[in-house]
């Protein structure tokens, strides 16, 4: 059986000196939906090790880059703020200076149980607190990426988040290993909070 060190991705990540092969999922969202590039100021949740944050760094120069996660990022830059702790708990705000984000990302995801039921809860649980954070910190042009894994509500939550956008797209990225249920969504133009 082939370990998950021996996929290709991954060894192409340690070649280019990128902390985890997700790298590629969002250089694919990137290439396809052009969300980095011109951006000032990118929310990156659920972002360790941190090779989305590499990515946001290198492909938007003048950006700087709040990240957000549970466990320690492994990489350090002068354009980069990071905030370790649980994304509900952390007073988002003030990282982003008061600004809103050009950019929210969120590739978090369960520790996976191997209950697809109870593992797709849990990922929609955590994609509806990132769009949450979204609605907040999210400038009214901006993008938002979010990761999902495939299950009973997923209409649903696509569903809220065109009553939210206006313009949701759904893409799963060439690199994603074979049997991963997870997808993203890239969602554009925040609508007005209704009244």
């Amino acid at each position: 059986m082939r370990s998950w060190n021996d996929d290709p991705f991954t060894k192409k990540a340690r070649r280019e000196n990128y902390a985890a092969r997700s790298v590629y999922k969002l250089q694919e969202i990137d290439q396809r939906e052009k969300i980095l590039a011109g951006s000032r100021l990118i929310l990156d949740l659920g972002a360790s090790p941190g090779s989305w944050t590499q990515l946001c760094l290198e492909r938007a120069p003048k950006a700087r880059v709040v990240a957000v996660d549970l466990a320690p990022l492994r990489i350090e830059h002068p354009r980069l703020t990071f905030a370790q702790g649980n994304v509900e708990e952390i007073d988002i705000l003030p990282l982003l200076g008061g600004e809103k984000a050009d950019v929210v990302l969120s590739d978090m995801a369960p520790k996976t149980s191997g209950i697809a039921a109870a593992d797709t809860a849990r990922s929609l649980e955590l994609a509806e607190m990132a769009l949450g954070i979204a609605r907040l910190h999210l400038k009214q042009d901006g993008a938002f990426v979010v990761k999902l894994f495939m299950g009973g509500e997923f209409e649903g939550f696509r569903r809220t988040l065109r009553e939210a956008f206006e313009a949701v797209r759904l893409l799963r990225p060439e690199t994603t290993r074979k049997h991963s249920r997870e997808i993203f969504f890239i969602a554009r133009n925040l609508r007005p909070a209704s009244p």
